[in-house]
């Protein structure tokens, strides 16, 4: 496993990360909690050691997970969360205020319950799950961060930037006060590369790659064919005519490079390891068998020039997460 420094917080975290999300038994149907503890070990076991998860990831079911496993790991794991809006608005729409979605003291009670979530005495990376820059020099948020830190709680505080809005997040970036960023990237939307990479490689702010698979179009397993168990959220995201336009732009890349399908994963990893601004990139891995693949493909390393120049080709910027 290589490693790589989140920004200026010191730490060297894995280049492939854990996303904890799919663990959290809600949204994502099907995981099995034995399963998801035996990845979370294979994973530390191969040299992984970030993890990131969330308070709204099953209502803390995501963290307990996590935390019984950080708890047994023989080496050290280091850990982010992610505090939720008190409105519950994700994405933040414009024009709410600061102290509707993070008032301090909800800040203060959303990481003092995912402490106990985690069994933990300290969360190493605290997020907001939702961010607008509007909220930069607004509210009483940063004081409880502040106050967070002076009591050991949290170690370093960033954000997970809105759903392909990787721009709202500039204004935080260059504000100075943020150690992370956590966005979208991958070879569908490359769009991160334009104005907020160049900021934080200048910041020297750690960057969290989030979807890497575009929540499996990138696996090449999303066909026309493809189902989802009944309540799982794949199915408004994949809805419509959604899988087909997938499956067109999947044949497209595996035909421009030259591959097959089955390489996709790989290559999918492997590009958004591809750009030096990435500190981590998190991966959702409920199997062993996906943990396995994964560490395989990190060991690989980037891409050559020459496959990225095919790949810059194939953005494909659209939001699916909304209907």
């Amino acid at each position: 496993m290589n490693y790589r420094g989140l920004g200026k917080t010191g730490l060297q975290v894995s280049e492939l990360g854990y996303g904890a999300w799919g663990i959290g038994k809600t949204m994502w149907l099907g995981a099995d909690d034995d399963e998801s503890l035996r990845s979370l070990h294979r994973a530390f076991d191969q040299g992984v050691n970030f993890v990131d998860t969330a308070l709204g990831y099953g209502d803390g079911h995501s963290e307990q997970l996590v935390g019984r496993a950080v708890r047994e790991a023989t080496g050290i794991v280091y850990v982010s969360s992610k505090v939720p809006p008190k409105n519950l608005k994700w994405p933040a729409p414009r024009g709410v205020s600061a102290g509707e979605a993070f008032p301090a003291e909800w800040v203060v009670e959303c990481t003092e319950q995912s402490l106990v979530n985690l069994g933990l005495e300290t969360i190493d990376v605290q997020q907001f799950h939702v961010w607008s820059d509007e909220w930069v020099s607004q509210g009483d948020w940063m004081d409880a961060i502040e106050h967070l830190r002076s009591q050991g709680k949290i170690r370093y505080f960033g954000v997970s930037v809105n759903d392909h809005e990787p721009a709202n997040g500039l204004a935080l970036v260059n504000s100075g006060i943020a150690e992370t960023v956590q966005v979208i990237y991958n070879l569908f939307d490359q769009s991160p590369e334009d104005e907020l990479f160049p900021a934080v490689l200048a910041r020297n702010v750690g960057v969290i790659v989030r979807v890497p698979f575009d929540e499996g179009a990138l696996t090449g397993k999303i066909n026309p064919r493809t189902r989802f168990p009944e309540g799982d959220w794949r199915n408004n995201y994949f809805g419509g005519n959604r899988k087909e336009r997938v499956w067109e732009h999947v044949q497209a890349i595996t035909r421009d490079l030259g591959v097959t399908v089955d390489r996709l994963p790989e290559i999918a990893l492997r590009f958004c390891l591809s750009q030096s601004a990435t500190s981590t990139v998190i991966a959702g891995m409920r199997s062993l068998r996906n943990v396995d693949a994964n560490v395989r493909a990190a060991e690989l390393g980037p891409l050559s020039a020459e496959e990225l120049e095919v790949l810059r080709h194939h953005r494909w910027v659209r939001n699916f997460y909304r209907a």
